[in-house]
């Protein structure tokens, strides 16, 4: 593990994953239900508690609608559903728990979190300092470098670039041109049809990205492996296709006006108090999250 790392936490997969668990469903102190907001915290806690990060950051995404890509490509996550009110209340709720605890967290109507992972990435790996990119996502590990970390915390093992490499068969930065290839179910991604991530990675063993693939796609029919003929054929009728996708399978690391410093604030104790009390928290809760 890096020394002293920054930690760049992809926030809103930790909040869904409570979300949606099924079970009893906990309420706040106004009867509104908590269960992703606590599965939240104890992810946060647990983190704070084992790592004691001196530097994080929690990026969350607001609306999809205004985003960059869609402006692209309207189908842009259109496969997902709003999130419901009862839902953003508590992503609200997670938002302001951070500031109590000094915790920088940020968000933006044009940017997606990824992309303000990746301003934050780039300028402390330009500073010279590791980041620890803990994300469910794999785009984001197009972000590790040399010295960089991708991981699913709780879920899987730690990614370092060569990790990446041998989990997807590329390296960290040529993951964007898989994904404009293979498509991404998850985004509503266009790509080749018949093109998987494995058939994709192979390509790019060969050809790098996608920009060196598309000046020479005759040399696919070259390759020597099975159905290269028509490997040749499927990226030539979808050249449009991945180019288009390509624009969006990248992170912008240029996201303005976001805090930058990721240094630890002071704690709010009493706004902290307020939230643990409409949490239903226990007291000794409350001092176990004052003393983190």
């Amino acid at each position: 593990m890096p020394e002293s790392p920054v930690w760049l936490i992809d926030a809103s997969i930790y909040v869904f994953r409570p979300w949606f668990v099924r079970g009893h469903i906990p309420q706040d102190r106004d009867s509104n239900p908590v269960n992703a907001v606590l599965g939240f915290l104890r992810f946060v806690y647990n983190l704070l508690q084992t790592e004691q990060p001196q530097q994080i950051g929690f990026a969350f995404d607001t609306s999809l609608h205004t985003s960059k890509r869609k402006a692209i490509y309207p189908a842009y996550k259109a496969n997902r559903p709003p999130a419901p009110d009862e839902l953003k209340y508590q992503f609200q709720l997670c938002r302001d728990f951070l500031d109590a605890l000094g915790i920088v967290q940020a968000a933006s109507h044009h940017f997606e979190a990824d992309d303000i992972i990746g301003t934050w990435a780039k300028q402390h790996q330009a500073n010279g300092h590791a980041c620890m990119i803990i994300s469910g996502d794999k785009d984001l590990a197009q972000l590790v470098g040399e010295h960089d970390i991708w991981w699913d915390y709780g879920k899987r093992k730690p990614l370092t670039s060569g990790g990446v490499k041998k989990e997807f068969g590329v390296w960290p930065q040529q993951i964007p041109c898989q994904l404009a290839l293979a498509g991404d179910v998850a985004d509503n991604i266009p790509g080749i049809p018949g093109i998987g991530m494995a058939t994709a990675a192979r390509l790019l063993q060969k050809f790098k990205d996608t920009e060196i693939l598309l000046s020479r796609i005759p040399e696919i029919g070259q390759m020597k492996t099975r159905g290269a003929k028509r490997l040749q054929a499927l990226v030539e009728e979808h050249q449009a296709t991945v180019r288009l996708a390509r624009q969006l399978t990248g992170i912008d690391c240029e996201v303005p006006d976001i805090p930058l410093d990721l240094r630890r604030e002071e704690k709010d104790l009493p706004r902290l108090q307020t939230l643990c009390e409409l949490l239903n928290l226990t007291d000794h809760q409350f001092t176990l999250w004052a003393q983190v």
